[in-house]
């Protein structure tokens, strides 16, 4: 006799694991996304800029020559699978569903934020780079790669920040940050910063996918524009229970299919401290 989860079950599950996914704040929306996408190669276009130029009357027109880059992306395959007995169950006891669900959309999310951490550290001639110089993270370093990318003509909607719990600790001593002089009363009165100097803060804490990158007691960080990252999705998060036989547990796995690329490193800064 065959076990299977119902059509009903297997939705709730899904739809609370897709629920999950999109309230673990990841880096997503951080990014430019093109979703449905077919292959594992997808080509996100880099468009110049224009110059405009003065017309004579009745003279012909001088195109601009805009460059138009293709920048490729590969998509890779990923899955979040883990054996659980909470099905065999009459009812489903839903706190176990939704801890499950909340662990399968965690690892899910926090992949799909290394894709573009991971992109950003790839970056070879990023606006600027910014060194440890022997010290933490300081407002200075903040203005610097504010600097930079409003040097290359950064639009100062939808910038973001990465950094880390022990960044934002840095932070957070700086009166800049925590007075209410300078800016709202949230990172004092809640140890959290959300919107600063014109970006949108994100802390990455130490995770196992990697995290941002760390070696020799200095931690690299990264600024950037949204345009300045993209984001492919070929399959988006979606799960599959089955009844393992060998096992007698269900397999609940969570499949995405994604890739990131930097598609211009004028739109990012790397900033290190220590």
């Amino acid at each position: 006799m065959s076990i299977n989860l119902s059509p009903v079950a297997q939705t709730i599950f899904d739809d609370e694991v897709k629920h999950a996914f999109q309230t673990a704040g990841s880096l997503r929306d951080t990014v430019t996304v093109r979703n449905g996408v077919i292959g594992d190669i997808y080509k996100f276009r880099k468009m110049g800029k224009g110059l405009a130029n003065q017309k004579a009357t009745q003279a012909d027109v001088t195109p601009m020559d805009v460059s138009h880059d293709n920048i490729s992306c590969t998509l890779q395959n990923w899955n979040a699978p883990e054996y659980t007995d909470i099905f065999d169950a009459a009812e489903v006891n839903f706190d176990e569903q939704r801890e499950l669900a909340q662990t399968i959309a965690g690892a899910l999310g926090r992949r799909l934020d290394q894709l573009i951490i991971d992109a950003l550290a790839a970056e070879g001639s990023p606006a600027g780079t910014i060194v440890h110089g022997s010290a933490g993270m300081t407002l200075a370093k903040v203005v610097e790669a504010s600097k930079h990318l409003n040097d290359k003509g950064v639009p100062s909607e939808d910038r973001h920040f990465a950094i880390s719990a022990a960044g934002l600790e840095d932070l957070l001593v700086i009166s800049q940050v925590t007075s209410s002089d300078f800016n709202s009363v949230r990172a004092l009165m809640s140890g959290e910063l959300d919107t600063w100097m014109g970006f949108k803060w994100h802390i990455i804490e130490t995770r196992s996918e990697g995290g941002l990158p760390f070696a020799s007691s200095t931690t690299e960080s990264f600024a950037w524009h949204k345009s300045a990252v993209g984001l492919a999705v070929g399959i988006d998060l979606k799960t599959e229970v089955n009844y393992i036989a060998q096992k007698t547990s269900f397999l609940c796995n969570g499949v995405m299919k994604a890739g990131a690329v930097s598609r211009d490193g004028d739109g990012s800064v790397s900033v290190s401290y220590q």
